[in-house]
C-alpha cells in the first residue's frame, strides 16, 4: 500500500503558476506509475498528467498539454506538478494517484488517492 499527500493548492490568478506536490510514503515509490487527475464540480474526474515508474514516460490530456508539467523524485517520494499558463477553466480538485498497472493512462487502474487539494483560478 502506498499514502499520499498533496499540498500547494491555493486561490490564483489567470496567467499565473501553482506547483503541487504529492508526497508517497509506504511501498517503494519506484513501485508505482502515479497520476494527476483533476475533478470540477458537476464534471468527471480526468486524469490530467501521468509519470510512468521510473518518470521516463509522461502523459497529458489535451487541456493541460504545453502548460503543466509533472515530474518525479524517487529518492524523495514525490511527484510534481507544475502548472503555468492557468486559467479559470483548470479550477478543480486535484488528486494524486497511484497504481502498479503498466496501463497509468487509464483512469480506472489507479487504486489509491490522496485527499485531493483545491486550485482555484480567478479571471
Amino acid at each position: 500500500q502506498v499514502h499520499l499527500v498533496e499540498s500547494g493548492g491555493g486561490l490564483v490568478q489567470t496567467g499565473d503558476s501553482l506547483r503541487l506536490s504529492c508526497a508517497a510514503s509506504g511501498r517503494p515509490f519506484s513501485s508505482y506509475a502515479m497520476g494527476w487527475f483533476r475533478q470540477a464540480p458537476g464534471k468527471e474526474r480526468e486524469l490530467a498528467a501521468a509519470i510512468s515508474r521510473l518518470g521516463i514516460n509522461t502523459y497529458y490530456s489535451d487541456s493541460v498539454k504545453g502548460r503543466f508539467t509533472i515530474s518525479r523524485d524517487n529518492a524523495k517520494n514525490t511527484v510534481d506538478l507544475q502548472m503555468n499558463s492557468l486559467k479559470p477553466e483548470d479550477t478543480a480538485i486535484y488528486y494524486c494517484a497511484a497504481t502498479t498497472s503498466i496501463q497509468y493512462i487509464t483512469r480506472n487502474v489507479y487504486n489509491y488517492w490522496g485527499q485531493g487539494t483545491q486550485v482555484t483560478v480567478s479571471s
